[in-house]
C-alpha cells in the first residue's frame, strides 16, 4: 500500500580514492589529478558497502578524482555532475603544504582566512549553504562524492555551524560520512557517521 509519507533523506558523503597530492599533504583544489592505484583499491572497496544502499540521487564534484571514485564504486544508478561538490579553490596556495605556508603565515587556517586569489570562508559557506537548501528538497538516500576540505565545510553548515569549525571536521580518503536528522526530532539535522571507512562499516555487516 502506497502512502504520503516521504522518505526520510540522507545524505552519503564519500570524500574521494587517495591521489598522490593527497599522500603528500598538498592542497588540492582545482588541478585534476586522478586517483593512485591504492585509490583505485580504496574506490573498489567503498562499492561493497554502497551498493547495498537505492540511492535515489549519485551527485559528484566534475572533478576527476570524484569522478573516478564514483564510477569505481560502481552504484546503480547514472551520476550527475554538481559542480558545488568541487573543492576548496585554493588559489595561491595550490598544490602546496600547509607547513610551508605557515612559514610566511603563521597561524594560517585555510577555513578562517581563505586563500590569496581562491576562496574565501564566506564564499566557500554561501556555496554549501546553496547546495544544502537544494539537497533538502530531496527525498531518500543521497550520494555526494566529494572532497576533504569542502566536505568538512558541508558538514558544519548542515548543523549550523561557521565555517571555521570544519577544522575540527577532517576526512580520511575514501571515507563515509552520513548526515540526516534526529528520528525523535525531525527538523533537527544530525551528523549520523564521519569519516569511516567503507571496510569498518563492512565488518560491521
Amino acid at each position: 500500500m502506497k502512502t504520503n509519507i516521504p522518505n526520510p533523506l540522507n545524505l552519503y558523503l564519500i570524500r574521494h580514492g587517495e591521489t598522490e597530492w593527497a599522500l603528500n599533504r598538498r592542497h588540492t583544489g582545482r588541478t585534476d589529478i586522478p586517483l593512485t592505484q591504492n585509490g583505485e583499491s580504496e574506490a573498489r572497496e567503498l562499492g561493497k558497502y554502497l551498493r547495498d544502499i537505492q540511492f535515489a540521487h549519485v551527485l559528484t564534484s566534475p572533478l576527476k578524482r570524484a569522478q573516478q571514485t564514483c564510477a569505481l564504486a560502481g552504484l546503480d544508478r547514472v551520476p550527475e555532475i554538481e559542480p558545488d561538490l568541487v573543492e576548496w579553490d585554493y588559489g595561491d596556495y595550490e598544490g602546496k603544504q600547509s607547513v610551508n605556508i605557515r612559514k610566511e603565515r603563521q597561524d594560517w587556517n585555510v577555513f578562517r582566512d581563505g586563500c590569496p586569489h581562491g576562496e574565501m570562508p564566506g564564499q566557500i559557506c554561501d556555496r554549501a549553504d546553496r547546495l544544502i537548501a537544494r539537497l533538502r528538497r530531496l527525498e531518500g538516500n543521497i550520494a555526494l562524492f566529494s572532497h576533504g576540505q569542502f566536505g568538512g565545510v558541508l558538514a558544519t553548515r548542515w548543523i549550523g555551524l561557521g565555517v571555521d569549525e570544519a577544522q575540527h571536521f577532517p576526512l580520511g580518503t575514501a571515507s563515509i560520512s552520513i548526515f540526516s536528522f534526529d528520528s525523535h526530532h525531525p527538523t533537527v539535522p544530525i551528523i549520523a557517521l564521519w569519516n569511516t571507512s567503507a571496510n569498518a562499516l563492512n565488518c560491521q555487516d
